[in-house]
């Protein structure tokens, strides 16, 4: 049996492979920075995408505020998560489509150079993050009223759908989960709850990472969970497609 302590949720403000997932549905960071070049070096940039296309300029080895256009190949976040390892390994290397911030550059760089801008100037906050924060916080307040009342919680395939993606509705339809899905255990008596963006990176292109910890009887837990715009839905809106936790990812 399921109990959870009544506690404060707090909103608060897990790094995917830095290139792994394509740009989908027009969502991701606002701007990109140049990583790992070193210091008296550039990054080329190209007419199109591999070292065959001549190079027609640079981007400084510290360079920011990049905007991207578009990348090849194409690999949806959720195909990826399907690939095996296997065929993960024979993706060829990613190229994107990128301009300066001035507008001055642009064209075809290597992605393997490419990582989030993180500095100052794009460290305000961004409403997806927290519509996606948002989301998660009323799933664990749902699920504590639902179990505290006798009544529907947010697992229930009735109105799953609300919450998660199609795939994760049909495993809660199915039953014998082996454990609970926001808790990673088959007993649990939660208190200290917190719900807040990944510290380390809360957006990547189309996926948001949001961290939910707890006590369960009093030992410390983590949940993550991989949120998307699912664009099935009519309106498209952000959904739950993966909860992890420590050893056990659902579904």
């Amino acid at each position: 049996m399921f109990k959870v302590s009544a506690a404060p949720i707090a909103l608060l403000s897990l790094m995917i492979p830095a290139m792994a997932l394509a740009q989908a549905d027009g969502h991701g960071p606002d701007a990109w920075q140049v990583s790992g070049v070193a210091s008296n070096d550039a990054l080329n940039v190209r007419t199109g995408p591999g070292t065959d296309h001549i190079v027609i300029d640079t981007f400084a080895h510290d360079a920011t505020g990049l905007q991207m256009i578009t990348c090849v190949p194409f690999v949806p976040a959720q195909l990826y998560y399907r690939l095996t390892e296997d065929q993960k390994a024979d993706l060829p290397p990613r190229w994107c489509l990128m301009e300066s911030s001035d507008r001055a550059t642009k064209g075809w760089v290597s992605a393997h150079f490419l990582e989030e801008d993180t500095s100052p100037v794009q460290a305000n906050g961004d409403p997806l993050i927290a519509e996606a924060v948002a989301l998660v916080r009323k799933v664990y307040e749902q699920e504590r009223t639902g179990t505290s009342a006798s009544s529907i919680g947010p697992l229930h395939p009735s109105v799953a759908r609300s919450y998660f993606f199609p795939d994760v509705v049909e495993r809660l339809r199915q039953g014998d989960l082996g454990a609970h899905p926001l808790f990673g255990t088959q007993d649990a008596d939660i208190s200290n709850l917190e719900v807040f963006p990944a510290p380390e990176r809360a957006m990547f292109r189309s996926m948001f990472t949001v961290h939910a910890t707890f006590r369960n009887y009093g030992q410390p837990q983590t949940a993550v969970f991989r949120l998307m715009h699912d664009t099935s839905l009519e309106d498209p809106a952000i959904r739950i497609m993966r909860i992890e936790h420590d050893g056990w990812t659902f579904p």
